[in-house]
């Protein structure tokens, strides 16, 4: 539950320099403003039917259920929004956002590219500058991606300092942010740093949720028994499970990145291996060294390679209320080739882990049961890299 100053439970808050503090306190009235505002409500859900392509379908994944032999398993087809993901969800909502508050600028961080594609797209379609800062790693990994936001328009900068991955693209944001709030608005990609960011983006990815529960109603008459996605930042996942944190007879489960292994030092699997701390403006559960320096993390996956999650997530897991599993690479790259081959639909990375936990689960549960697991995006982005990883020789 959301209390003062933006906790939940015991992790969330505001921890950034004064330079910031009057930067979010402004998008935080801002806020509050607009999401009551019917005019707002209205433009946006607009965008998100006639632009982003919303409701997103709720597939029955037959095939699969059937090979499985176990529950039945559903796909949120997040994959077929605009742009390919879930991050056009919370984009459109934070770019129509910062243009109500008189930005013309907007800036972002991405890891896998799906954010700043999205984010580079709203700010296209709504007249807005636009930079996205990318750690040189993730440039490499995701050049597809790059060139898509240069295409829209956007000025991709990348990020060498640190691991070059997604957390230091953050750090170039929020910096930027601190130089130039007058005109800019940070785009935040997930549901991470100082409130009121966790709320405004897991409000605008809820409609994930809202959605699964009315199409399975329509469809099953009923509230599935589990739902599952992968989780990174946590927005795709928060957007999955929020509309079902009340009823208590839907398991939660998140699925991380555990990279080469949990016992290794090459992963991403923050609840299964971190501890509290303070991080990028909140207090959350963070991957640490001995000395509770910020661990360097690793996964397959631009999109998971965070060394953190998003403070609801830490909440929900402490309540017991969500649980969190870890899937490696090789999970994920085998369940990326499983869901092409038995339905036709190249998943994200991201989402593979979710797809591969689903894999096991389903086994485990009679043929009553109804699962649904979020594509959080579409793997197009991601089948150069997976090709090397099983040894192929392909150029992007």
């Amino acid at each position: 539950m959301l209390i003062k100053n933006g906790y939940f439970g015991d992790f969330g808050g505001r921890f950034i320099p004064e330079t910031l503090m009057n930067a979010v306190i402004e998008l935080e009235k801002a806020y509050n403003h607009y999401k009551n505002d019917p005019e707002f409500v209205s433009e946006l859900n607009s965008l998100l039917a006639n632009y982003a392509g919303r409701p997103s379908i709720l597939y029955y994944a037959e095939k699969m259920t059937r090979d499985l032999g176990g529950a039945k398993i559903y796909l949120k087809r997040e994959d077929l929004n605009h742009t390919g993901s879930h991050k056009i969800n919370n984009v459109l909502g934070q770019v129509l956002l910062a243009k109500k508050m008189g930005k013309t600028r907007v800036i972002a961080e991405t890891g896998a590219g799906q954010h700043g594609v999205a984010t580079a797209t709203a700010a296209a379609l709504m007249g807005m500058e636009c930079v996205v800062f990318m750690g040189r790693e993730d440039t490499v990994r995701q050049a597809l991606n790059v060139y898509r936001m240069e295409l829209l328009g956007a000025k991709v900068i990348a990020v060498d300092s640190g691991t070059a991955t997604l957390k230091d693209a953050v750090n170039a944001a929020m910096r930027e942010w601190a130089a130039r709030i007058d005109d800019t608005h940070y785009c935040l990609g997930s549901v991470m740093g100082p409130h009121p960011f966790p709320t405004i983006v897991r409000d605008f990815q809820a409609v994930i949720g809202r959605e699964i529960k009315e199409e399975l109603q329509a469809i099953e008459g009923r509230l599935p028994d589990t739902v599952i996605a992968c989780v990174g930042g946590g927005s795709n996942a928060i957007g999955s499970f929020y509309e079902f944190i009340g009823d208590k007879e839907v398991s939660l489960i998140g699925c991380e990145a555990a990279g080469k292994g949990i016992d290794t030092p090459q992963n991403a699997a923050t609840i299964a291996n971190g501890r509290t701390g303070v991080f990028h403006g909140m207090k959350s559960i963070f991957c640490q060294d001995a000395y509770g320096q910020i661990a360097p993390v690793y996964s397959i996956s631009a999109g998971l390679d965070y060394p953190g999650i998003g403070p609801e997530h830490a909440d929900l897991f402490k309540q017991g209320r969500a649980e969190y599993v870890p899937v490696t690479d090789e999970q994920a790259v085998d369940a990326f080739e499983y869901l092409s081959r038995t339905e036709g639909i190249i998943p994200a990375i991201e989402s593979a882990h979710a797809i591969a936990y689903a894999m096991e689960y389903a086994k485990t549960l009679a043929k009553e049961k109804i699962i649904v697991v979020t594509v959080s995006g579409r793997g197009d982005k991601d089948v150069a890299a997976i090709a090397r990883y099983r040894g192929l020789d392909i150029h992007e």
